[in-house]
């Protein structure tokens, strides 16, 4: 990949987000309906407020397993019900996986009404797609100019959270577009990133061209405080950081852990605050730029080398989720973690080859960490991800590698990160089932 390809790519996996990226992808499809309504309907000012609206979801498995049991923002409420909702009432498309942003008191308690009316109906498509939503939207009454009833209008979204690849007024298709999953099928015989690529440009870019990566620091490092100050989910950052002395110690592993976790704390307990998101994950994105962000505050790293370290740690995620795949059995905390390794290795000095010792020591370690679902208790699983990237990058820097006899782990790096997608995208398949059932029957 050219410089500038390895820009956009970041650009297009790094952005903020607001509020768990299931649930909003939800959301984000349930606007773009209402909007195509509105768009071909005479309605009056303000008539998402007051129509009648009903609301049939289609979701993916992974879809509804990420959106059962986390916050909303603004809400006080969890799951796709509430979210579909409000993107009905007060989603603005555009914003793409800030849908929600601007919410309003009238807009939340409208949405609640719907939810509590039995006016939501979510079930589980038919589909092999890990990542897809169809929201179809009907409207009658309640503030529209007669009883009449509208025609439908529906969006459907595939394979990445804000990518809009269908959609539909009065039984006519207004737009379709080839699925992410087809165009990567097509394309990805020219995917030749390695993480050597990775390491020479985070090292050697020129630093007015990757300042944006800062933004991390902005959008993630606010959440962190807004968990500590809180009390978001299961406090578990705020656990940490209030018992470092006589449990955890005053060290940067605990600092790094606790001031992650808050943020993840905070984001899967409803904040309002967005989160700065990694290949369509919020606790993605938080998780493979706060431990870089915290050693920077703790040993007062300048701004160009914590730029460096997040292009870094960033690009090894996406790097490794290209072949995990957007949504799995494998919680995605074991790839950002991974990419937050990397960046912790590099602030220490650490070169190329330490580097991929620390890949290795990750995946040697915690996978196989499952998902089940996006939920308050993600902040334990994050700060765990944490605590082993802190681990493997220690052993990384006195050129300790887990060996290619052991396990999943080979000579090479590139091939160590295909075994580790391939565990989870195609090896944890069962998985993934029963853990969607063991939910639907609790």
């Amino acid at each position: 990949m050219t410089d500038e390809q390895i820009i956009s790519l970041i650009h297009r996996e790094v952005k903020p987000a607001l509020g768990c990226t299931e649930p909003i992808a939800v959301a984000l499809a349930a606007a773009k309906a209402v909007e195509i309504i509105g768009d071909n309907c005479p309605l009056g000012k303000g008539w998402r407020l007051g129509a009648d609206l009903r609301l049939d979801i289609s979701v993916s498995g992974n879809i509804l397993k990420n959106g059962m049991g986390v916050g909303i923002p603004g809400t006080g409420m969890v799951g796709l019900p509430v979210a579909a909702a409000l993107g009905a009432v007060c989603g603005d498309p555009s914003k793409g996986l800030e849908v929600l942003q601007g919410l309003t008191p009238a807009a939340v308690q409208r949405a609640k009404d719907l939810v509590a009316g039995g006016c939501i109906h979510i079930s589980v498509a038919d589909t092999e797609h890990l990542l897809y939503v169809k929201a179809t939207v009907t409207i009658s009454g309640g503030g529209v100019a007669s009883a009449e009833v509208y025609p439908q209008a529906y969006a459907v979204i595939e394979d990445d959270h804000d990518r809009i690849v269908e959609t539909s007024f009065a039984d006519k298709v207004l737009m379709s577009s080839e699925s992410a999953a087809a165009a990567i099928e097509h394309t990805d015989e020219g995917y030749d990133l390695t993480v050597k690529d990775i390491y020479d440009f985070a090292v050697s870019a020129p630093y007015g061209d990757i300042e944006f990566i800062l933004g991390d620091r902005t959008l993630n490092l606010a959440l962190a405080y807004e968990g500590l100050d809180g009390d978001y989910g299961l406090r578990v950052g705020k656990a940490i950081r209030e018992n470092q002395q006589e449990v955890f110690g005053d060290d940067f592993m605990s600092f790094a852990m606790g001031m992650t976790a808050a943020a993840s704390d905070a984001r899967m307990a409803g904040s309002t605050l967005p989160a700065m998101s990694n290949s369509g994950s919020g606790n993605q994105g938080i998780t493979a730029s706060m431990p870089v962000i915290a050693y920077a505050l703790k040993y007062g790293v300048d701004d160009e080398r914590l730029a460096r370290a997040l292009i870094l740690s960033n690009l090894v995620a996406i790097h490794i989720k290209h072949y995990l795949g957007k949504l799995s059995a494998l919680c995605g905390c074991v790839v950002a973690s991974t990419g937050s390794a990397c960046g912790i290795v590099y602030l220490q000095g650490g070169t190329l080859p330490q580097i991929c010792a620390a890949i290795k020591n990750m995946a040697g370690n915690i996978t196989g960490m499952v998902c089940d679902g996006a939920k308050v208790g993600c902040a334990m699983k994050v700060a765990s991800g944490v605590s082993c990237a802190v681990q493997s990058a220690v052993l990384a820097l006195r050129d300790t590698c887990i060996p290619s006899t052991d396990g999943i782990i080979e000579d090479d790096v590139e091939k160590t990160i295909r075994n580790v997608g391939a565990i989870g995208s195609a090896g944890m398949k069962s998985t993934d089932r029963m853990i969607l059932d063991i939910m639907l029957c609790k």
